[in-house]
Formats: structure tokens, C-alpha cells, sequence
């Protein structure tokens, strides 16, 4: 009897942690085969218009690796044998964003990390508070609103189980906050590239939308190559940019939790908050500037560069695999609408703001538009 992963067990830090290394090998085989056969998908559908001289769209790999895993857990299950290799997923995501950081030179990272890090925190104050409003508004417990927020306007699911420990959030709450999270990863990986497409978004322009709009890593860098790989690339830079303020942001609703009673207190003095902020902070972005940081020096030579690419893209292959295979729609559904409904209105809130930003930031004071 095949079993389907569970939506509040998806967090894919637990991966290669215990476990012999046997147990991930079906699950990692089942990730390729997944990611190739999206990948052959893309070349016979392209093949096939060429032959039937039609004129349609050319659907990436990315899509098609994504639909295959939603089909599979969606009508047969996900057996148990292959969970603990799919869950590492999420690993290779890191992989390949680490890798990635080979395509960039420091100069420009600083330069779009400067006005990502401006656009961020202003889409993460209108979306934090309008989210809380809206979770009192629909009757959620304050921490279930609490971790919407978070997730929605920093790092989705990575940033709620950050924040679990830290607001002494419910297993509930984590559970519903999360399978709304991962609803919003779908719909924002499947309506914004036809959108930025219909807005006439560039790459760079689309890019930027796709890394401050949607939650989930794997999601955002799914919907940015899913427009182009340019807007792939900078849709990782921004969320890299995103993903480093977890800690603080965690901090903020720790003490603010802890005020009331609620969560465990945090030890007073720099030291101790500068410890719990590192402790929250996502390491592979580190990973990413270290590489960056060689390939500005040159020391990297063209081989090296193209191997490290190589890797990125075969890290990349499997994390979309993974992203399809960790999507449960009904397990989603069962979880209620009222955390749904109120992270669609994030959603939406998110979406709009950080595409007004976008462009405002691009067309009218045209930042960053050289990179």
C-alpha cells in the first residue's frame, strides 16, 4: 500500500541525518529518473512541434519534471522506501545554489543584494502586518498567525520550523502553517511566469519578482527558470538575500513572544541574540559567497567554472524532481481553509507589493537594470 508524504513532514533539514546511506539511494534514484524524463520530455515535445510544424511554447524541463512528481504522488503515492531520498531534495537545492555562485561576481551580488535587502524589508513590513491582520481577523491563534507571517515574507517552510523552537508554536500550528506555505509555492510556481510574461517582465525584472514573491527556496528558483535561466539566477541571488535574515527575524518574533509568556526567554546581551541569529542563519548562502568570491579572484579556471555549472544544473534537476514529489494537493486540502485563505491573501499581498517595487525600482529609478 503506497503512502503519500505528509504536508507537515516535508522539511527536508531531517535529510542525511541518521539513517544508512542505502535508505536514500531508492529515493535518489526516483529524483533523476524524474528530472531526466522532464528533461527528455522537453526535447520530444519540442521535437514534435518542429515535426508538426506547430507553433507553441517551449515547456522546460523544470515544468515538466515538476507535473511528472505532482502525478506520481498525486495518484499513486509516494511508497514509503523512497521518502528518505526524496526529502533530500532540499539538500541538493543547496547544492546547486552553492555551485550557482560561480555565475556571480561579488561586485554584483553587493549591488543587487543592496537593493534587494531595501525592496525585501519593505515587502516584509506590508505583508507581515497585513498577514497578522488578516489571521485575527479569520480567528487564528496568534502564533499560527505568527508563523504565516514569517513563512510569507521571509523563507517559507525553512523559516517556520526555524521559528517552531523559538515562539513554542504548536505541532498544529506548524503543520497548518506549513501545507499553506507549500500551497502557496504552487500556485505562485505556476501563475507568475504567464503573468510576468503577460506584464512583458524582463528576465531581470521577472527575476527579482519571482525572488521576493514566492516562499519556498526550491519554489523560487523553480519559477525563476521557469521564465529563463537569467531569471533563474536572480531569483536565487534575491532569495539567497531573503533567506539571510531569518535569524533576525525569528529573534524579533521570539521576544516578542517571550514578552508575553509565552516562549522560552532569550538571554539577555549581544552576544547571546547574535548567537541565536547565527544559529537561524541558512549557512549554504555563506557557501555561495565563498564560491562567488573564487570565481571573482579567477581562480577558477573555464573548466572548473563549466564543471561547477554542470553541477548546478544535475543539483537543480533534482530539486524540481523533488519539488513535484513533495507536493501533496489533497494532504494540502485536509488542513482547512481558514490558513489557506489567509496565506492566498499574503499571496496576493506579497505578489503585488513586491511587483510594484519591482517595478518602480527598474522603470522609473532603473536600479540594477545592468546586472
Amino acid at each position: 500500500m503506497s503512502t503519500r508524504v505528509e504536508a507537515g513532514e516535508l522539511p527536508a533539514e531531517a535529510a542525511f541525518t541518521g539513517g544508512r546511506a542505502i535508505d536514500y539511494v531508492p529515493g535518489i534514484v526516483l529524483l533523476l529518473g524524474v528530472g531526466l524524463l522532464g528533461k527528455y520530455a522537453q526535447i520530444w515535445w519540442n521535437s514534435l512541434a518542429r515535426h508538426q510544424h506547430w507553433t507553441v511554447p517551449d515547456i522546460e524541463y523544470v515544468l515538466w519534471a515538476i507535473v511528472i512528481g505532482l502525478l506520481i504522488t498525486n495518484t499513486v503515492g509516494l511508497h514509503p522506501i523512497f521518502r528518505p531520498g526524496v526529502l533530500t531534495y532540499q539538500f541538493w537545492l543547496k547544492v546547486g545554489i552553492v555551485a550557482l555562485g560561480s555565475r556571480f561576481v561579488l561586485g554584483d551580488i553587493a549591488k543587487l543584494g543592496a537593493l534587494s535587502l531595501v525592496q525585501i524589508l519593505v515587502d516584509m513590513v506590508v505583508a507581515g502586518t497585513i498577514i497578522i491582520l488578516a489571521a485575527r481577523a479569520f480567528g487564528l491563534s496568534g502564533k499560527l498567525g505568527s508563523l504565516l507571517a514569517i513563512g510569507t515574507s521571509i523563507c517559507g517552510v525553512s523559516a517556520i520550523v526555524a521559528a517552531k523552537g523559538a515562539i513554542r508554536a504548536r505541532n498544529a500550528d506548524v503543520g497548518y502553517a506549513i501545507a499553506a506555505i507549500l500551497a502557496l509555492g504552487a500556485v505562485g510556481l505556476f501563475t507568475l511566469p504567464p503573468l510576468g510574461h503577460a506584464i512583458g517582465l524582463t528576465d531581470h525584472e521577472f527575476g527579482l519578482w519571482a525572488g521576493l514573491a514566492v516562499d519556498n527556496t526550491a519554489e523560487t528558483t523553480a519559477t525563476g527558470y521557469l521564465y529563463s535561466e537569467h531569471a533563474g539566477k536572480i531569483a536565487v541571488l534575491v532569495k539567497s538575500t531573503r533567506n539571510a535574515l531569518i535569524g533576525f527575524v525569528v529573534l524579533g518574533f521570539a521576544v516578542y513572544w517571550a514578552a508575553r509568556g509565552e516562549a522560552d526567554g532569550i538571554a539577555p546581551g549581544v552576544k547571546a541574540r547574535a548567537a541565536f541569529v547565527w544559529n537561524k542563519f541558512p549557512k549554504f548562502v555563506l557557501g555561495f559567497l565563498a564560491v562567488s568570491a573564487i570565481a571573482t579572484a579567477g581562480w577558477l579556471s573555464r573548466g572548473q567554472s563549466a564543471n561547477l555549472a554542470n553541477v548546478s544544473k544535475w543539483a537543480f534537476l533534482l530539486t524540481f524532481a523533488g519539488v513535484g514529489l513533495t507536493t501533496d494537493i489533497r494532504q494540502i486540502a485536509r488542513t482547512g481553509w481558514r490558513p489557506l485563505v489567509v496565506a492566498i491573501i499574503g499571496l496576493t499581498v506579497v505578489a503585488s507589493v513586491s511587483l510594484g517595487i519591482v517595478l518602480l525600482t527598474s522603470r522609473v529609478f532603473h536600479w540594477g537594470v545592468s546586472l
